[in-house]
């Protein structure tokens, strides 16, 4: 089964001493593309690196840029100009990650606000999908996508964890829904798979968030903690498990989905 990745923050400083093996890993696992996650200034030019990197037997390669809630402090002119310059660049299959987050509220809110709506502008200017996170703060972020999404080219509500309703309330504006390794979580995500079961087909779409969010599910468990895209097919059971529909189903969909989505080569 072919499976692509949506978002992997492969950036992060942990796989810095064995990045080739975690991606020879990950082509073992069936990861055909893998979707590497833009936040702040550092991890954007990262992940382009990466994604113009040529890696023969790897997994493809492609990026985001954009400015997390947690930093939307960092906001700057320069900075959003890097951004917009970054949201050109072919290998930059969307704008973001970007969004609210009320439940840490590393940066001031308003602050935070600004930043949205600084890239959902951007995303639209460049006709390039948002690739969106929001976690306990669901009020101020539908109303804010909600202005802008007939404008924008797509949208992916990111590593989803609220409530089936504020699923339904991104269905309704036609955006896609990632899942990830917290529906694998029996303790905080059961939840998730009646949201797994409400997605239509063609708006679902699967990712790790590594090194984040390792499936509880995992058999043997790692050594660590540490998430990776060579994991991936443990969302993928759990989504077909939660939909009653065959894994190498829900593969080819959201395959299907994720190339479609960000226009992957």
């Amino acid at each position: 089964m072919a499976l692509v990745d949506i978002g992997a923050n492969l950036a992060h400083d942990s796989f810095a001493s064995d990045f080739d093996a975690m991606l020879a890993r990950a082509v073992a696992a069936g990861v055909e593309a893998i979707v590497v996650t833009g936040s702040c200034a550092a991890s954007n030019e990262a992940a382009l690196g990466f994604a113009r990197a040529k890696r023969p037997d790897c997994p493809k390669l492609y990026a985001t840029a954009g400015l997390h809630p947690h930093h939307a402090a960092d906001w700057s002119d320069a900075l959003g100009a890097r951004i917009a310059e970054l949201a050109r660049e072919p290998e930059v299959v969307a704008v973001g990650e970007c969004g609210l987050d009320y439940f840490r509220d590393l940066a001031p809110r308003g602050a935070q606000r600004h930043a949205f709506v600084a890239q959902l502008e951007q995303a639209i200017a460049a006709g390039k999908p948002v690739f969106l996170h929001q976690r306990d703060a669901h009020a101020d972020f539908l109303a804010i996508l909600r202005e802008h999404r007939a404008s924008l080219r797509d949208a992916i509500v990111h590593c989803f964890t609220d409530t089936a309703e504020a699923c339904a309330d991104y269905l309704a504006l036609d955006c896609h829904i990632g899942i990830t390794g917290w529906i694998c979580d029996e303790r905080r995500g059961a939840h998730l798979a009646e949201v797994a079961r409400m997605i239509p087909a063609d708006r679902l779409l699967i990712e790790t968030d590594a090194p984040y969010l390792l499936p509880r599910s995992l058999r043997p468990k790692p050594k660590d903690r540490r998430n990776e895209p060579a994991y991936l097919p443990a969302v993928l059971d759990a989504v077909a498990t939660a939909r009653s529909q065959p894994a190498a189903e829900i593969a080819v969909h959201t395959r299907n989905n994720a190339r479609r989505v960000f226009a992957l080569a």
